[in-house]
């Protein structure tokens, strides 16, 4: 039963994250600037962030559910004038010649905004819970275990995904060169900055 469960939350995971939004742009363009670790542990931030959700539907967390959605307008607010800041940043950042080594610093960045991003949008719990009422994991009789294996699938499958992202766009990567480079900057801080916008006018309607 556990693994079934495991494998059910791999398949989530990974569907979740497929759909390519401003974290998979952010991932894209970080593993063509940075290196395929760059990438992926901008990947492995929003894989955190939903484990987190998975965690606060799948255990029945109702006051900090409860916090988090009261207050998604703030969170969205926040997270699109953060959305909006990296897409400017992309936008008027200039290529190197070679991808940049990035050090210990640039990695923890690169998870920690992700992370942070991906907090920024609340109402991901509702889709947990809505899923995992679906699949039948509750907080009583002991489906703690089963709610447990669910959640660290969630993360697994949803890590598995960046992992082929960063892995296929780093194959990729000596294909750019510094004209292709700009263009992917401009149109990734574009597109960035778009999700930014989005976000900034939902939370003036929640």
């Amino acid at each position: 039963m556990e693994l079934l469960f495991l494998i059910k939350g791999v398949i989530l995971g990974f569907s979740i994250a497929a759909p390519v939004g401003p974290m998979g742009v952010l991932c894209i363009r970080r593993t063509l600037s940075s290196g395929m670790l760059s990438g992926f542990l901008s990947g492995l931030g929003t894989a955190t962030a939903d484990a987190i959700y998975g965690c606060i539907a799948a255990f029945g967390v109702t006051v900090v559910s409860a916090f988090l959605l009261d207050h998604q307008s703030y969170l969205r607010l926040i997270g699109g004038l953060f959305l909006l800041y990296l897409g400017y940043k992309t936008f008027q950042s200039i290529p190197a010649e070679e991808a940049v080594k990035a050090g210990g610093k640039s990695f923890l960045g690169a998870y920690t905004s992700a992370f942070f991003l991906t907090l920024t949008n609340p109402l991901t719990i509702l889709s947990f819970a809505a899923v995992f009422a679906g699949l039948g994991v509750g907080t009583m009789d002991g489906n703690y275990i089963l709610a447990g294996f669910l959640v660290l699938g969630v993360f697994s499958g949803s890590m598995f995904w960046w992992l082929i992202l960063s892995g296929m766009v780093n194959m990729l990567r000596s294909k750019f060169d510094q004209k292709r480079l700009k263009w992917i900057n401009w149109l990734s801080g574009f597109i960035i900055g778009g999700f930014g916008i989005l976000s900034l006018i939902s939370s003036s309607f929640t």
